[in-house]
């Protein structure tokens, strides 16, 4: 056998091996068209094929004994189920794809949770992807999903209109959109009450005395941005509070851009007393610049963030229920696909205001 023994190599100290092994002297390499089949298991376990096609698929039928016997030779082969044929047999791929805005915001981690149970629960794997808030990037990955058979989707919009979807509902995609309604299709959607939370987060600091209220916010072609600040509007409306245009933001949430809108705010004779912040990472900038401040300004934040009950003050928020957002989302996808859904419906969920607070402070002037 034409074996050469390692040697040291004194300049580096890494232990070399010349590439002498014959190519029948390794072990068998299985990672391309050598896989073990059901033939091979059945072969090894002494059974017939259509026992080992049970207890692959969770058949009955088969006794304890054999269905060891049929265990053990699949976990010694390494014998994996081939879902490709299943596919093609059952016209099912046992998948869906969520896709979201941004897998770094700590709001999706939750929702993405809710919706991989749900699917774990009903046998199927999840495949995601983040659109990063780009409208053709959301379309793409979305149609990339459809094309690898995907059984339906669960879709956090970036763009407003999902025409671009109707072929594949038609092929019978279930679709359900989450935290924003989908553009110019029917399609089932699940919301938080954003026009409502922000309603009452800017009603509860008018309750504590302030009149000049700051909204920083997301770009306002964004449903739940676009909502939150009606809320916000409306909140003052009903209190008989003229708002000035200096007292809204809106735009990219990136922290220079937030920064210098919060700033802007609490400058001049006339500054606000108090921020109402439209999302998560608007709240964390704005709560940088309040630190710098020498005087107390009154904060509540759209969307929880964490750590933020430690803060001095503790943060008021509107929370939004990213999991049941998810979940819901994600079992009305499987009753579509269970046929037990035909008219697309819109659900709202409530949000809830918690008060720890930023949300309590007075004016001082």
């Amino acid at each position: 056998m034409d074996r050469r023994i390692p040697v040291d190599d004194d300049r580096t100290g890494q232990r070399i091996v010349p590439e002498t092994i014959r190519r029948s002297d390794r072990a068998p390499d299985n990672r391309y068209g050598n896989r073990p089949t059901m033939k091979d298991v059945a072969a090894r376990a002494g059974v017939g094929l259509k026992t080992v096609s049970r207890v692959v698929n969770g058949e009955p039928g088969v006794t304890p004994e054999t269905e060891r016997r049929v265990q053990e030779a699949i976990d010694a082969l390494g014998f994996r189920r081939n879902d490709s044929a299943r596919v093609l047999r059952k016209g099912r791929t046992a998948s869906i794809g969520l896709v979201l805005e941004d897998l770094a915001d700590p709001f999706y981690g939750p929702l993405s949770r809710a919706v991989e149970e749900v699917a774990r629960a009903h046998g199927a794997l999840l495949i995601n992807g983040s659109s990063a808030e780009d409208p053709d990037r959301e379309q793409e990955l979305a149609l990339a999903l459809c094309a690898r058979r995907v059984d339906g989707l669960v879709v956090i919009p970036a763009g407003d209109d999902h025409r671009y979807l109707e072929p594949e509902l038609k092929a019978g995609v279930a679709t359900v959109f989450v935290d924003r309604p989908a553009g110019k299709i029917d399609a089932d959607c699940v919301l938080s009450d954003n026009h409502g939370g922000a309603r009452d987060g800017v009603a509860h600091l008018i309750a504590h005395g302030h009149r000049r209220i700051g909204f920083i916010g997301d770009m306002p072609r964004i449903h739940t941005a676009a909502e939150r600040l009606r809320g916000y509007r409306d909140a003052m409306e009903d209190a008989g509070i003229p708002v000035e245009d200096s007292w809204m933001s809106l735009g990219v949430t990136d922290p220079e851009r937030v920064r210098g809108a919060a700033e802007e705010m609490l400058a001049g004779p006339s500054p606000v007393t108090a921020i109402f912040t439209g999302n998560n990472r608007v709240t964390v900038t704005v709560i940088r610049v309040l630190a710098e401040q020498t005087r107390r300004v009154a904060l509540v934040g759209f969307d929880d963030i964490e750590l933020a009950d430690l803060l001095q003050p503790g943060v008021t928020v509107v929370a939004q229920d990213a999991a049941t957002l998810g979940r819901t989302a994600a079992e009305r996808l499987f009753r579509q696909l269970d046929g037990t859904l035909v008219t697309p419906e819109r659900i709202e969920l409530p949000t809830r205001l918690i008060t720890r607070g930023s949300g309590e402070l007075p004016p001082e002037d």
